[in-house]
């Protein structure tokens, strides 16, 4: 792929929402090999329901690899399933080196739910690239109206149920008011119904899914982003339309406060009243809106050169600390707890013992090791005259 990233596509099937089934042992031996192959010094997982990330997870710590862990989401201590992802969060985040969290709030959330060192998690939050997400005034349509734009995912978790209070109230009080919503999913009938009901057609425009290649262009047709989430770890949504030099009305939610400053954004409590009044709040505030000092601020706030930098400080940091020995590993994962404690200790060691064997069946003397992709070295790539020297029958 672009610059040299390698993407390995494993045999493993899915179950729910792009989630795989849990493979336990049999992954160990094809992940050991890609491990090999690429000479990886450091292991990323992402995501606290990726049971793949939570495997691999333990098999690079297994084999004696420094772990990271990015955590993008938050989750509560109540209901059984938050129950279940923590205790997994748990036992996995005893075994990394270091922890990421795209917010402070995120951050907060994890520590409480991994019963994690706050030493060991940093706050990294996301980034925008500017170059994509540019005002364009041009492409603001319809012409005459104030355009109030929706990105997201139509499910409960955006707060889609709130939506369809909101948007018939502020329709009855601005007459100019349109709303452009781009995104798919289950909720959408209850938007196609709202349209209907109150006859909104001309006034309600659902585009449906939308490529990330076209988002900005629908960002830069309106002047207003509303965003209704009711739990969000930090919403680059929003970061992509003040970019795009749209005012943003948000649910103060989760790590929302901490993405851009309040000259940016108008919060509301997740319920359509304070909702309303924050839309009332955003269109009075129109005429001080300056997408080009919106887009600048951003550009300075936000950087994925910045992310990458503090990303490579979190690795620096996991490849100099000392191997952590075998008897150790298993100590802090039997303190999770008495039940999981057991189990922990008894998948960790058949996985060290399934790794033991692998090592012998399959010595990593015949695994052979992939060339370096780097740009400079790409085939084809100015300099390389591979293929010349093959077309010629050299070697």
């Amino acid at each position: 792929m672009t610059n040299g990233l390698k993407v390995y596509y494993c045999p493993v099937s899915v179950m729910v929402s792009n989630v795989a089934w849990p493979n336990f042992y049999s992954f160990l031996p094809l992940f050991r090999e890609i491990l090999l192959r690429e000479r990886i010094t450091v292991v990323h997982a992402h995501q606290a329901t990726s049971t793949t990330g939570h495997e691999c997870l333990l098999y690079a710590r297994t084999m004696g690899l420094p772990c990271v862990y990015t955590d993008h989401s938050l989750f509560g201590f109540a209901d059984l399933a938050s129950v279940c992802v923590n205790k997994m969060c748990k036992y996995s985040m005893a075994d990394v080196d270091h922890c990421i969290c795209v917010s402070h709030t995120c951050r907060e959330n994890l520590v409480l739910r991994a019963a994690l060192p706050p030493s060991r998690t940093s706050a990294i939050p996301n980034a925008v690239d500017p170059t994509r997400f540019t005002p364009d005034p041009g492409l603001v349509w319809p012409q005459g109206t104030i355009n109030i734009v929706m990105m997201s995912r139509l499910v409960y978790r955006k707060g889609i149920d709130l939506v369809v209070d909101v948007i018939p109230r502020i329709c009855r009080e601005y007459p100019a008011v349109r709303f452009i919503i781009g995104g798919d999913g289950p909720k959408r009938l209850l938007l196609e119904e709202m349209r209907e009901r109150h006859q909104l057609q001309d006034r309600v425009e659902l585009l449906g899914a939308v490529q990330h290649s076209g988002v900005r262009d629908v960002l830069c047709r309106g002047h207003i982003f509303l965003n209704c989430s009711l739990t969000e770890s930090f919403c680059i949504a929003i970061l992509e339309a003040a970019c795009c030099g749209l005012f943003v009305v948000s649910t103060r939610v989760g790590g929302v406060p901490e993405v851009l400053p309040s000259r940016m954004i108008a919060f509301a409590e997740p319920d359509p009243e304070s909702l309303v009044e924050a839309v009332r709040r955003a269109i009075s505030r129109l005429s001080e809106v300056d997408p080009a000092g919106f887009h600048d601020e951003v550009a300075t706030r936000y950087s994925w050169h910045d992310v990458a930098r503090r990303t490579s400080v979190v690795y620096d940091a996991a490849v100099a600390a000392p191997l952590t020995p075998l008897l150790e590993r298993l100590r802090r994962l039997f303190s999770c707890g008495l039940a999981q404690g057991v189990i922990g200790l008894i998948m960790a060691a058949f996985v060290f013992v399934v790794w033991r064997w692998t090592e012998w069946a399959v010595p990593r003397e015949g695994i052979e090791i992939a060339p370096d992709m780097t740009p400079g070295r790409l085939p084809g790539a100015e300099g390389d005259d591979g293929p010349q020297r093959r077309l010629a029958g050299l070697p």
